[in-house]
This record gives structure tokens, sequence and C-alpha cells, in this order.
């Protein structure tokens, strides 16, 4: 069976981890390790911290430190972090170490020699006050492109687009704002040209690739690949290993990803195999899988993928999973103004489970998505706590309180819960296999609710005085998909699943322990507890003032432009007004309309009645997004047929600055069918 190599991307150790981290890398690279190994599958999971580059630098410098103060006191911020969410690396280095220094270096010589590194003289930006050349970072000012005020010298955070520090208007020194001057220097290219038809030919092959991922390096191999610069003027970093090339070390881009290679060899030192990490880079049927967000789609699709091309001995990537953003409250995460919540926030408050849960149900896999904590809130009450820890806890505290903690014996699976239990597992492997965590998760809930529903189906609180051998019958099929459940959300919920199989007296939980029939674990139930609380609305709250507070002490440094707002329409009559009948409804289905961008046709209750109605909001929003949701509608509107169906009303919904809808709740669960007045 192939080997397979999983990475995170290496998180920068200048700051410590947000939520919008954690879902574009490491929960989800997380999700996918447990369940490989749960599969008994040869996996590992390599990261570490990034600790070069520009970024680091210039914290050092604001804050009177070194670099390795600064690194030193975030690797270990950032690792905390991790392990307080259950992140589970098989090994998490640091690109500082000496060994990566010298896999860097080697690496580095290695393309050097075969001629795919070459020497160019240019100009750059100097500042005359600092007395150093200044690195991409160092240069802010204005993007050429879309006027953002605080573009730096290699990126515009406002439009994306990448930058030279000589493109930029009116540039300056990030550290003491003196206008810089240019002064001819020389750095290293790596010649990325060269490798345009094989990164064309490679990605070809990966047709199975997520759209956003294949279509970006394409985009790029088309509009022309460009030599790349690697090197930078710094002290702090991995040395240019060339004698002509004193002061210049290796730009971080170019030596951050041969951190993953560096660290695979550090954690076959460490367990006293020191070959072992051949076995996973130097064997071409390795599954190399790098879970990354979309903004290191171009490094990890091309340019990596070139790197190793011109190295020759190592394997390309086989999946990249990139994911899209994940926002807060409807704006970006911002570090700058600390408009974030960072991991401390969340694991200070929830147990990590329940944390997990948060973000799994909400991963940005094809689109950005949004944390909100009253959303939040909602999904673990209802979902976590009402279905999935309710049908576990109700089933087994049944078992304690009235047959003694005496697990019943399973005689044989009752053929509606085999299919929905197998249908489970084959559906789950499906997602996990495919990086659909989110529908994965969802999966596991519908056999938890179905599990729900058997029980109440089958009154076993009736049927224990009326006839005792169906409430065991009954409670044996409950116990079998418990039993399968815990499986299932192992990789989601590892703290969970490992207390259920201490209340079923199970030694171990495997893959197919959760379909197997045979009644494996102690006889009597053990220690069974209640595995969740509700998050109530002082918790939540709580968290909104802190996320809000925080920000507006420190406010963005750009002045943010107003948005321009339509003419409010024409005053109308009270009467007029009173004629509209709005009504909070929660939509119980969805589904995409074939052959439209943006309309998604939705089954609302409304109390009284239930309705369908064609929204556009698709753009904005997937089908199984909404499901479950709550907001208000215009119940008494004409109804009118949209691509052949007939639309009962409408969903009211705001526009976000760029025209796409925002779907509006209310901030409690309300009754359907309540009216907005």
């Amino acid at each position: 069976m192939a080997k397979i190599l999983v990475t995170s991307a290496l998180p920068y150790a200048n700051g410590p981890s947000h939520l919008g981290h954690i879902a574009g890398a490491y929960l989800p690279a997380d999700l996918y390790t447990r369940y490989q190994r749960l599969r008994g599958r040869d996996v590992i999971h390599i990261c570490g911290t990034d600790e070069h580059g520009v970024a680091i630098t210039i914290r050092a410098d604001q804050e009177g430190k070194s670099p390795k103060e600064i690194v030193d006191f975030y690797h270990e911020v950032i690792k905390h972090g991790f392990d307080a969410l259950g992140i589970d690396f098989t090994h998490f280095s640091r690109t500082s170490i000496p060994l990566h220094h010298k896999v860097a270096s080697d690496f580095f010589l290695r393309i050097y020699e075969k001629g795919y590194i070459v020497r160019k003289d240019l100009e750059q930006l100097y500042c005359p006050k600092c007395q150093r050349f200044l690195p991409d970072r160092y240069v802010v000012g204005t993007c050429p492109y879309c006027g953002y005020p605080g573009a730096r010298g290699d990126q515009c955070e406002k439009c994306g687009r990448w930058l030279e520090p000589t493109q930029l208007v009116e540039p300056r020194c990030a550290i003491c704002g003196t206008t810089p001057e240019l002064r001819p220097t020389f750095h290293y290219y790596f010649r990325l040209s060269a490798f345009s038809d094989a990164l064309r030919d490679w990605l070809a092959s990966k047709t199975h690739w997520k759209d956003n991922v294949r279509r970006l390096a394409l985009q790029w191999i088309e509009e022309g690949l460009r030599d790349r610069p690697i090197t930078r003027d710094l002290e702090w970093g991995v040395k240019v290993p060339l004698p002509e090339a004193q002061g210049k070390v290796l730009y971080v881009w170019f030596d951050a990803p041969i951190g993953y290679i560096s660290a695979t060899i550090e954690w076959a030192q460490k367990i006293g195999q020191p070959d072992r990490w051949r076995d996973y880079w130097l064997d071409p049927e390795t599954k190399l899988v790098h879970f990354i967000g979309k903004d290191n789609i171009v490094f990890h699709a091309l340019i990596w993928p070139a790197m190793l091309m011109a190295h020759g001995d190592y394997v390309l990537p086989t999946e990249i999973p990139a994911n899209e953003f994940l926002n807060l409250m409807g704006d970006k995460f911002s570090t700058s103004r600390n408009y974030a919540v960072w991991v401390e926030d969340m694991t200070s408050r929830f147990p990590r489970d329940v944390v997990r849960f948060g973000i799994a149900m909400i991963l940005p896999e094809t689109k950005d998505s949004d944390f909100d904590p009253r959303e939040f809130q909602r999904m673990v009450n209802t979902e976590l706590v009402n279905n999935f820890g309710n049908f576990v806890h109700r089933t087994l505290s049944f078992i304690e309180r009235y047959m003694g903690g005496e697990r019943p014996k399973l005689e044989a699976v009752d053929p509606e819960v085999r299919a929905q239990v197998d249908a489970a597992y084959r559906d789950v492997e499906t997602f996990m296999e495919s990086f659909e965590f989110r529908k994965a998760l969802r999966r596991i809930l519908a056999l938890s609710d179905f599990g729900n529903t058997y029980f109440d189906r089958n009154e076993p609180w009736a049927t224990r005085k009326t006839d005792p051998k169906k409430t065991q019958r009954t409670l044996a099929q409950c116990v079998y998909m418990v039993r399968a459940l815990a499986v299932l959300m192992a990789p989601f919920l590892p703290d969970s699943a490992e207390k259920i199989r201490g209340f079923l007296g199970l030694p171990s939980l495997t893959w197919d322990l959760g379909q197997s029939p045979q009644d494996v674990g102690s006889d009597r139930l053990q220690n069974v507890e209640v595995l969740y609380r509700k998050i109530t609305d002082e918790e939540t709250e709580g968290l909104i003032s802190l996320i809000r507070g925080r920000a507006q002490k420190t406010p963005e440094k750009e002045e943010e432009k107003p948005m321009t707002q339509e003419p409010i329409k024409p005053e109308i009559s009270y009467e007029d007004f009173a004629k509209l009948d709005i009504r909070i409804g929660t939509i119980v289905a969805a589904e995409p309309v074939e052959g439209t961008d943006k309309l998604i046709k939705l089954t609302v209750d409304l109390g009284v009645k239930t309705v369908t109605l064609v929204a556009g909001i698709k753009e904005k929003y997937s089908a199984e997004d909404v499901v479950g949701k709550q907001v208000p509608v215009l119940a008494n509107l004409k109804p009118r047929k949209i691509r052949g169906i007939l639309s009962e009303g409408m969903i009211l919904a705001a526009n976000d600055p760029e025209g796409y809808p925002i779907l509006l709740h209310p901030d409690k669960e309300t009754p359907p069918g309540s009216r907005v007045t």
C-alpha cells in the first residue's frame, strides 16, 4: 500500500494562529490524517514553523528584539495552539534549525549546478537612513493597480496583485519611513520559465483537483512564467552557499517548502530510523498531499513542483486541496487591526471538540465561508448537543438507569439499521478521500439523526414495561449505531470518540469496528456521562464583545472609503407597510437550480405552512450551507414561476459591498411562522 505524506503550510513564527489559519490548512489536514490512520494506512503529518523571511525581521525591528527571540517565542505559541485544538502532527519542526539550513543549502546547490539558478544584476531600493537594501516587505507604498496606500513591496493585500518594490507609487521604508533610492546590486533567480511545458503536462493529469487550484496554476502558465528571484539582502535566514553571495539569504518562499523535507528527515532521526524519510520522499508511489490556503496556491502548484522537478530526486505533489478563506462576521480577518478570533479565544472558553466541530461545519472548501459566534452557538446546540450528543447519552443512560448498566446483546442487526450504517460508511469514505469534510460531517450527523428517530419510534420507555425483549432489541441496535458513530466521528471529535470508547469498554477504535455486529467490549457500560453542554447566550455575546472591542482599540491604518448606497425609496404609508406579511422561516431543504449560477430552490417551514422559494444566493452560499438556517420571508408575495419553479414568497437579505447577498437571521432560535413587525 502506498505511503501517504501529509503536510500543512508552515505557519509564520511572527504571531499566534487564528481560526482562519486553522480552517485553511491545519484542521483539514488533521481530519484527513486521523481518518487515514483509522483505516490502518501508513500516513504521517509533517509541519513546522516558518522562521525566516522579512515579516519576522520587521517584527524583530519593531519590538527591539532579535529574530531568534521572535521565532523562539512564537514557535511555542503556535505549537501550544495546535495542541489545544488536538492537531496531531507526526512531527512539528522549525526552519531555523541547522538541519534545515543544510538541507536547503544542498537543495540550492543541486539545482544551481544543474543550471536552473542564475545570477542577475539589477537595481534595488536602498534606505540611506537604515543603510541597507530593502527586501520586498521592507518597502510600503501605494498600489499602482488599485490605489491602496498600504501595499507592501511583494503584494497588495487589497487587490491581491503580486508586486515588485519598484512598482509602488511613493515608496517608503517600512521601518523608518524614509524615501528609498535605487542602487545597483545582484540576486539569484530560479529559472521557473524553463518548466512551463513540464508543469503544463503535469497539471493536465490533475483533472480531479479542485477547480480553483488547477485553473489558477494553468492561468499563470498561459500568461507566461517568469524567472523568480530567490535571494534577499538579509542577515537572518539560510545563507546562500556561494562565496560571492555574502550578506544574502534564500528568499523565504524558496526555503520554506524545503522545510517539508528537512522536517521529515528530523522526524526519522528522532525515532531512531534516520533513513525512514526516504521511504516517503524518494518513493514514486508516495501520495504527497499539501494542505494550504488559496493564497499559497501558486507556490505549491507551480513554483514548488518546478523546484522538485529541477532537483530530480523527490516525489511531486499528488494532491493540493487548497481551501478558500474564512471570514469573520461578514468581514475579513485582519491581524493588523486585531480583528480576529485567536485560537486561545476559543480553547479557553469551549472544549476543543466543540471548537473543532464548529470549524469543521464551516470549512471554506469551495468558496469563502464565515465564522459568526451566533451561528457557532446554533450549530453546536442543535447538531452537536441535541442531535449527536443526545443520541449517545439517551441510549447509554437509559441502559444504565433501567437495565443496571448491562449492555444488551446484539443478536441480529435490524436490516434498516444495517443499511443506514453501511450507507453512512460508504458516503463518509467517499467524502473523506475527496477532501469534502463538511459533507462527511453532515453525513455522520444524518446517521445520529436517524438514531434519534429510531429510538423515538420504538419507544423503549414504554416497552420496558410491556415488552422487555423488544426494549433489549431496540437498545442493542442503538448501541450498535453509537459504536459506529464513535468510529466515524473519531477524526472530527477525537476526545468524544475516546469517551464513547470508554463508555462501551472497547479496547480501541478501528474503522471496521463500527460496522461489525460482533459484541465487542465489556458487558457493562462504564462511567457514562453527558458529552456536551449547550453554549449560552451570555458566552456568545461575550465572545462577540471581545472581538469587536479588541478591534476598536487598533483601528485599520487605511482610511476606509464609505460604501456607496442607493438612495432611500419614496415614502409609503403605514397602510402600505401593514400589507406586508413577513415571517421567520426555517430552511428545511435546499438544492441548486440546474443551469443557473445564482439560484437555489429552498423549502421553507413557515409554521402555518411549508413553501417553495427560489433565491438568488448561490454566489455566496451553497445549498448545504443554508439548510437549518432561519431567515425572514415575505410570505404574502404573489407566487411567480422562476425557471419553471413556482416561488411562493421572497427571502429578505442585505447586499455586501460587492453586491453579494447576506442572509439575515434572528439572534435567537425563533418558532417558524413568527411575524416580523
